[in-house]
């Protein structure tokens, strides 16, 4: 099984090599990401000036590695196309540093990159952790984006499946359980502030706390009530055709994730960073 990776906070973002220490376990690992921070560029794609990318220092043996002057789109887009010699069974975009929950998921460069593999009939899952005082739990994200992989490598997730997974900031003992939900209602007021830098005047977008919808079954009420989202995305967004597929693997999954758990308790789980 071969799985490409990559996402919007850089090449060398933590959350990134703890996905890719959890995948190597199930299959061969290739990573295609932006070289630098890209959060919130949704599903852009370049297509006014060229590309360049560089070989990187993986930060774990074993792993091929790509920087791109570009998009998470673009990474995903080049990889597939260009990068990934003999095809890939697997896009995984993550871990992102932050909840992509509700109406996130239209501007979300982590989404934007697993949307790619989508396009090209290739399962693809994005996954993201609550970023709660600067930090991350990123050990729970990667062990539930390894049991996804494997579902997909039994064939219980098939091409066309497109997930976005969030987690909450907890250990994994505190986790209540995993969800299938649907898209919530999480809208932001966009302030704008006024400056002038010596030479003409600039505005700059800043983005103030999300209104929240609470309603039962949807991805933000799973997180706010200590539960793993899974939510199920296609084309327009909206699919409910293997809902019902996803919701029975939901129960299993999260015993398979306690049992995961109790495997690397006691054990290092670190990535350096950069």
């Amino acid at each position: 099984m071969k799985i490409l990776v990559s996402n919007d906070d850089g090449i060398y973002a933590r959350g990134l090599w703890a996905l890719v220490r959890a995948l190597k376990g199930v299959g061969e690992v290739i990573v295609v990401a932006p070289d630098r921070e890209q959060s919130a560029v949704g599903t852009s794609v370049t297509l006014h000036y060229p590309l360049r990318v560089k070989k990187a220092k993986p930060r774990l043996s074993g792993v091929e590695a790509y920087s791109v002057e570009g998009t998470p789109a673009d990474s995903v887009i080049l990889g597939l196309q260009m990068l990934a010699k003999d095809g890939v069974d697997l896009v995984v975009s993550g871990i992102n540093e932050g909840l992509n929950l509700g109406n996130d998921v239209f501007i979300s460069g982590t989404v934007g990159a697993a949307l790619q593999g989508y396009f090209y009939e290739i399962p693809a899952i994005a996954i993201s952790a609550a970023l709660v005082k600067n930090k991350v739990r990123f050990d729970t994200a990667a062990r539930m984006a390894a049991l996804l992989a494997k579902k997909v490598e039994q064939k219980d997730l098939l091409p066309g499946t497109l997930l976005n997974v969030n987690l909450p900031h907890l250990p994994l003992r505190k986790i209540q359980g995993i969800q299938a939900t649907r898209l919530g209602r999480r809208s932001y007021r966009d302030d704008i502030k006024k400056g002038n830098d010596g030479r003409r005047d600039y505005y700059w977008i800043v983005r103030s706390e999300p209104e929240r919808g609470e309603e039962k079954g949807t991805d933000i009420w799973a997180v706010r009530h200590d539960k793993i989202s899974i939510t199920m995305l296609r084309g327009n967004l909206a699919n409910s055709s293997q809902m019902s597929h996803l919701e029975s693997l939901c129960s299993s999954l999260f015993a398979e994730l306690g049992y995961a758990g109790s495997k690397f308790r006691g054990s290092r789980f670190t990535v350096r960073s950069h």
